[in-house]
């Protein structure tokens, strides 16, 4: 693994930082002007900082500060074997801690998949320090009913038949970050699966990545959704009036348009909403090209008034 070249041709050109917590070492990147207004990014499952690379450099070019990191078990960060390490609490935890540690102002966070309860947690505790959200697919509200999961993700939570498929076969990376969980797959190239499989070659390093599907919420009850609950109540009441900007993919086959309806407009009826019909579940990879100018809309309106003021 340390043979790796983590810039992939170019693709991931950025200094990597370090932030000890105390369930291992966490890799993130800082790019742009410290003085450029923070636009925070979190990825989710089995992704990492990669996943925003076109919007890093479209949000630095803007003057704009871009913070991206990688959750324990992720990308460049470390990997410990323990499963208990990945509880969704702890990695909001590290997340919120992290961020902290840069004293962040006026701060907008995109968050997508896992990274909504993650990254949305700090924005629920410290809500004086960001400024607006930008909701991609993803979810932070308890389940209204029963949720029905499909056959794989009831097979990654079964004991050891999970393991074999996710920890043996790589089947999370392989099977649906490059196949189902994209509406067209050759979106992806060459250089881009190498940079998503690079970060789990052994079995014991994907760990991180069985530990989420074991922590979907099958219906109301259950750690997750209570965590869920009391902090999107936190976010609810902080971000009643302040901007909130939603950008859905339609065939997503993770998060149906329920879970946008149903939830997120219940909590900010007000978003401003962008239904996007073409892509799958890793939007950032298959409409990046509506989503970057959307964020950068976005963030330009939320600036314009501190900039004239």
């Amino acid at each position: 693994m340390s043979q790796t070249d983590w810039t992939f041709g170019g693709e991931w050109p950025f200094e990597p930082k370090w932030f000890d917590t105390p369930g291992g070492k966490m890799h993130y990147i800082d790019e742009g002007p410290r003085g450029g207004r923070p636009i925070i990014m979190v990825h989710g499952n089995p992704t990492w900082g990669y996943l925003y690379r076109r919007f890093i450099k479209e949000v630095i070019a803007q003057g704009y500060r871009a913070i991206v990191m990688d959750h324990l078990g992720f990308g460049r960060s470390d990997k410990p074997a323990s499963e208990a390490t990945y509880a969704i609490p702890r990695h909001a935890e590290r997340c919120e801690t992290l961020l902290e540690s840069l004293d962040l102002q006026d701060a907008i966070m995109v968050v997508q998949d896992w990274g909504g309860p993650i990254g949305l947690t700090f924005a629920a505790r410290r809500s004086d320090r960001v400024a607006g959200l930008f909701i991609l697919n993803t979810f932070f509200a308890r389940p209204l009913k029963e949720v029905p999961l499909p056959r794989i993700i009831r097979a990654f939570q079964t004991p050891v038949l999970g393991d074999l498929i996710v920890k043996g076969a790589h089947a999370f990376v392989r099977g649906f970050l490059f196949k189902t969980g994209l509406n067209d797959p050759s979106r992806l190239t060459k250089t881009d699966k190498a940079a998503y499989l690079a970060p789990h070659p052994t079995w014991s390093s994907r760990t991180g990545v069985l530990a989420f599907p074991r922590q979907i919420p099958s219906g109301p009850t259950g750690a997750v959704s209570d965590f869920v609950a009391e902090e999107g109540a936190k976010l609810a009441k902080a971000f009643a009036d302040k901007p909130v900007k939603i950008v859905w993919p339609m065939k997503d086959v993770a998060f149906s348009i329920e879970t946008l309806d149903n939830m997120w407009l219940l909590d900010f009826p007000n978003a401003d909403v962008t239904r996007i019909e073409d892509s799958g579940h890793y939007i950032q990879e298959e409409a990046h090209e509506i989503v970057i100018p959307l964020l950068l809309e976005f963030v330009e309106e939320i600036t314009k008034p501190t900039q004239h003021g």
